[in-house]
């Protein structure tokens, strides 16, 4: 059958061209672009996978970036407070060169003063100058703000991270259920010496021989025992006719060791707690709860590290057995480390104020008191007591130190390094689903290519198929 108004071989064939040169076309696209979706109509539901990946990655790229700025920020804060270590333990040798009075001049300790007023002032100068961007690192920017404490049963508070999540503020219990004491002999005065005692009082800065007379009063047993507290650690109070030897600090750390020397008439002891007869007591650490969970002191110190508060406090000696509250109501430093924002990706640490007022605590006394004019200068002799803060301080420096270290190392490298992977493996994904396979698209090109020339020849043939009608025209 002959017709002329449709040529259907045509209009097969121009379909076939049509879908042959569209393949064509999405071919060079995608090995043009290197990707096998361009538009959503390439792969609807890849489409939706991979920039779902893309957006992952992004945020996963950022993690890195902030990581990588966090411990740029650390770094510079580590960095100062190197500076403070170092000015302070120059602070301690001063100290240990001015307690040598029978080789030093008044003179001479007067010259180490003007050297610790000069590095007091420059810690302090650190703490105000040390910045990041224009964000002051040592100023107490950075710390936690906190409200109602009772200074009157908490000698000091230190909050080293904290989550606040959606609260406004956190609030803190602290229950005592053991009083921290102190090693604790006991000699019962009411049975007087008859004749002379020799013994060995140990504690924990050494041993001394100590010699009572037949004729010693409890009072004088004390001023013998005090006079020696220095090289012992030791002190004694009279109580009523006993005479109590007890450790200078709280806990398992001190300890009172009274040892008759041979030779010598028997000096008996009891232990203050159990009141058992014995010649040494170890001093007990407090016990207690924060917020419900147990932790065990070291001395007056309780600490809580979880995962959403790390804090330590150091009760007063006054605290006894009880609880006390306050709160935690802002401050810190919060480092973005996930591509998402919620508590799990975020870390939270504080940074103490290096201010020479600020450095130490209530119970040995500040850094700034080491200062001319001050108790603890050198012109007042009190050098044990002003190499005790300094100790304290410089704790309190390499503690903060290591804290931010253990930050770097552990929590912000590690963080990168599970992000790169992380990376790598969703970027993997996404390759697969989106980037061209050039092999396969090379041969889809090539099958389209021929395609398109067989539809142009084919076409033109149904085209000529038509001019067979002429004949039968008799043309």
């Amino acid at each position: 059958m002959s017709r002329i108004t449709s040529n259907i071989p045509a209009v097969i064939a121009q379909r076939h061209l049509r879908l042959s040169q569209r393949d064509l076309g999405v071919s060079l696209e995608r090995l043009s672009s290197g990707l096998q979706i361009n538009r959503g109509s390439d792969d609807p539901a890849g489409l939706i996978v991979s920039e779902r990946l893309r957006a992952e990655i992004k945020g996963l790229t950022q993690a890195i970036k902030n990581s990588d700025r966090a411990i740029n920020v650390i770094a510079t804060t580590e960095g100062a407070l190197n500076e403070v270590n170092a000015l302070l333990k120059d602070i301690q040798a001063l100290i240990v060169e001015a307690a040598n009075t029978g080789a030093f001049s008044p003179e001479e300790t007067d010259a180490n003063q003007l050297q610790i007023d000069s590095a007091i002032e420059s810690i302090g100068r650190i703490a105000n100058v040390t910045t990041f961007a224009g964000r002051k690192l040592l100023d107490g920017s950075l710390d936690y703000i906190t409200s109602g404490i009772n200074t009157t049963l908490l000698a000091d508070v230190s909050v080293l991270g904290a989550k606040f999540g959606s609260r406004d503020f956190i609030p803190v219990n602290v229950r005592v259920s053991q009083s921290a004491q102190m090693a604790q002999l006991a000699f019962n005065g009411t049975i007087p010496l008859t004749s002379a005692v020799s013994i060995n009082l140990q504690g924990p800065e050494g041993i001394v021989p100590l010699s009572f007379p037949a004729s010693a009063t409890t009072n004088s047993m004390v001023g013998m025992i005090n006079a020696q507290t220095d090289a012992t650690g030791v002190t004694a109070i009279a109580s009523g006719t006993a005479v109590l030897f007890q450790s200078g600090g709280y806990g398992s750390q001190e300890f009172v060791r009274v040892e008759t020397l041979h030779g010598s008439a028997p000096f008996q002891v009891t232990d203050r707690l159990d009141g058992g007869i014995k010649n040494r007591a170890i001093g007990v650490a407090a016990l207690g709860t924060i917020n419900g969970y147990s932790t065990i002191g070291d001395g007056l110190e309780l600490g809580l590290n979880s995962f959403l508060l790390d804090l330590d406090v150091t009760l007063d000696e006054t605290f006894g057995v009880g609880s006390t509250t306050f709160s935690i109501t802002g401050g810190g430093s919060l480092f973005q480390l996930g591509p998402r924002v919620n508590t799990n990706q975020q870390e939270n640490i504080g940074v103490k104020a290096m201010h020479p007022n600020q450095l130490g605590n209530r119970l040995a006394g500040f850094l700034s008191e080491l200062g001319s004019g001050q108790r603890l200068a050198l012109r007042e002799g009190e050098f044990q007591n002003a190499s005790d803060v300094i100790n304290i301080v410089i704790d309190q420096v390499t503690t903060l130190r290591g804290r931010l270290g253990a930050f770097e190392r552990n929590t912000l490298q590690t963080n990168i390094n599970q992000l790169q992977i992380t990376i790598e493996n969703l970027t993997s994904s996404e390759s697969v689903i989106r980037d061209t396979d050039f092999a396969t698209e090379t041969t889809e090109l090539t099958r389209a290519q021929i395609l398109v020339q067989a539809g142009t020849s084919v076409l033109a043939i149904a085209n000529a198929q038509q001019q067979n009608v002429l004949s039968l025209l008799g043309g």
